[in-house]
């Protein structure tokens, strides 16, 4: 079994898909007429670039490929803007930045034109800016922070009359980075501080300036319970992959939570997330960089966002020690990184597991637990799907066995069947899921949620918590279909669904005690359904069935095998912050089968 697994990347994508995507990309890119594209006009920059990758794709990475080609894909859609583009390109280039020579003018490399740009010059049809979210997933020393820096001063100058620029990051030390490059370029542009007033965390316009400008700036950290009564028109929050979930809570998540909440009333809002990958994998940037990815393989639709993504390739990860991986991870290596920086860092990381460690994290964007082995890859999860077969084709009510697994407000909550055929000697599988419709509007992974419910695979409760009534009618309904059996159930997590459940069995005059088992969690408990599961799956015939629910696969690629000190298996999560719910009722199921069978 396991020499037939493909490579999987940092992204969870498969080495075979990977290809896929970017050479359909890039067969789109040389067949676009770019001479006829509003680029060269716009910026001659712009044009050198697009047409620099779509002439070498193989010398760029999968989703800086899919960037491009979306770029043009927007061209053709939205109204573009070049004057807006130019205007903005020659106030960056009139400010001073620092540097090691003193503060300085730069000029725009292509590739960061094409990031400006493709912020700045796409208008929606009501005469509004499209971007209104925007992630840079860039490496060490790419100018990330001073280029932010500019966004945050350009507010100030162009914003709405009473703009608010927020800069925050998880520490006080890294926000103020961020901040102090913007005090300095509001000091070039004010010598006199005569118009702006300046504190170390601060900046405004002082009152009688002749805009009759309301604007500031500001430098923010800590948790959002003490941001209430913001009104943000600009978020720049740096170096967002250090955040950590602590008691399943994140302050950087919460800070940035509340400020994206209180842009409501701002026409042309932007969020810019600006970060490197980090020793912290299951933080909560995971699920923003997973978002943003799906979008550029076309996976969600959400033209808002603009992301750029510097990483390796699925097959440059066993052999990240290659210039041209390094120039993929970095495309300014020669302009603001010394073209020996990185050949010396890789030399010193073969003698010192600390120094590679950072050289993957912080030199070529690669998370520090990305080693970690998907139980099934993408591909062997689409596998098991059977599109044909659903849950409300089944009749004759089979015997199937249900598994539980409650959330209260912070996530979804499942429930699972698996059918078993004994002539077909085949398991069915199929999961219901449930979330209260208040997470949806908070969660970090609101927007892929929310695809779910519209595509009528998530089940949204009314409220902010899931209520025990619904799953229990639900289970209810499905026993109309099927013979449940028996109903596996976490101890700990599942009591309210449980006494629901059991009142429930009782009113039909049944005895709960035969259908509702606990079912432990421990590594002991897993083992079997474990073996079992991957058996069936990769029998010939195939021996698992999934129906077509994207969540199915999506949480069964989320999972990875672990085992304890007595070789016991158990699944759990690749990341913290991701999902395998379904993963764990469907194996609590496959226990209950492997007690009866």
């Amino acid at each position: 079994m396991e020499a037939a697994r493909e490579r999987t990347g940092q992204d969870g994508l498969g080495e075979h898909a990977a290809r896929r995507l970017k050479d359909a990309a890039a067969a789109r890119l040389r067949s676009a007429r770019l001479d006829a594209l509003p680029l060269a006009e716009t910026d001659p920059r712009l044009l050198e670039y697009v047409g620099g990758l779509a002439a070498d794709p193989e010398g760029h990475n999968l989703y800086e490929v899919l960037a491009v080609a979306r770029f043009l894909d927007l061209l053709g859609r939205y109204e573009w803007r070049a004057g807006r583009v130019r205007r903005f390109v020659r106030y960056y280039e009139a400010l001073k930045f620092s540097g090691l020579k003193g503060r300085r003018q730069y000029r725009l490399t292509p590739v960061q034109v094409f990031m400006f740009a493709s912020m700045f010059g796409f208008y929606r049809a009501d005469g509004r800016r499209l971007v209104r979210e925007a992630i840079w997933f860039v490496p060490r020393k790419f100018s990330k922070t001073t280029s932010a820096a500019s966004l945050a001063v350009a507010e100030l100058l162009w914003g709405d009359a009473n703009a608010q620029a927020y800069c925050g990051a998880n520490s006080y030390k890294q926000a103020l980075v961020c901040f102090k490059e913007i005090k300095q370029i509001a000091r070039q542009l004010d010598p006199g501080r005569r118009l702006l007033r300046m504190t170390r965390e601060h900046i405004e316009w002082r009152e009688g300036n002749p805009w009759g400008k309301e604007s500031f700036a500001e430098c923010l950290t800590g948790g959002g319970d003490t941001k209430d009564g913001l009104n943000a028109s600009l978020v720049i929050m740096d170096e967002y992959a250090q955040a950590r979930y602590t008691n399943e809570h994140s302050v950087g998540a919460e800070l940035l939570n509340v400020l994206r909440s209180s842009m409501g009333a701002r026409l042309e809002p932007l969020t810019l997330i600006i970060t490197t990958a980090s020793r912290v994998p299951d933080g909560p940037f995971v699920s923003e960089l997973d978002g943003a990815r799906a979008v550029l393989r076309g996976e969600l639709e959400d033209d808002s966002l603009f992301a750029m993504l510097f990483q390796p390739d699925v097959w440059d990860e066993e052999d990240l020690g290659r210039p041209e991986v390094w120039r993929k991870c970095n495309p300014h290596i020669g302009v603001t990184v010394q073209p020996d920086y990185y050949a010396d860092f890789w030399q010193r990381a073969q003698r010192d597991p600390e120094q590679m460690l950072e050289f993957r994290t912080k030199l070529v964007n690669v998370f520090s637990s990305d080693s970690v082995r998907p139980w099934f890859s993408p591909s062997e999860a689409r596998a098991l799907v059977e599109p044909g077969w659903t849950m409300e084709g089944v009749e004759g009510l089979p015997p199937a066995m249900a598994g539980i697994d409650l959330s209260v407000r912070d996530d979804f909550s499942c429930v699972t069947y698996v059918i078993y055929s004994r002539p077909l000697r085949r398991f069915y599988v199929h999961t219901d899921y449930f979330i209260p419709e208040q997470t949806l509007t908070w969660h970090p992974n609101r927007r892929l949620y929310q695809t779910w419910v519209e595509g009528g695979w998530l089940r949204t409760c009314p409220g902010a918590v899931i209520d025990p009534q619904v799953i229990a009618r639900s289970v209810a309904e499905r026993n109309e279909q099927v013979r449940v059996l028996k109903i596996g159930y976490d101890a700990y997590k599942s009591m309210d669904v449980v006494n629901e459940l059991g009142a429930m069995i009782a009113s039909k005059g049944g005895r709960a005690g035969r259908v509702l088992t606990a079912y432990p969690q421990t590594y002991g408990s897993f083992t079997s359904p474990v073996e079992t599961f991957e058996r069936a799956a990769f029998s010939d015939p195939r021996g698992v069935v999934l129906d077509s629910n994207p969540i199915q696969t999506y949480c069964l690629v989320n999972a990875t095998i672990d085992e304890d000190r007595m070789r016991n298996k158990k699944p759990v999560k690749r990341r913290q912050n991701l999902k395998i719910d379904s993963v764990i009722t469907t194996l609590m199921c496959f226990g209950l089968w492997n007690q009866i069978e």
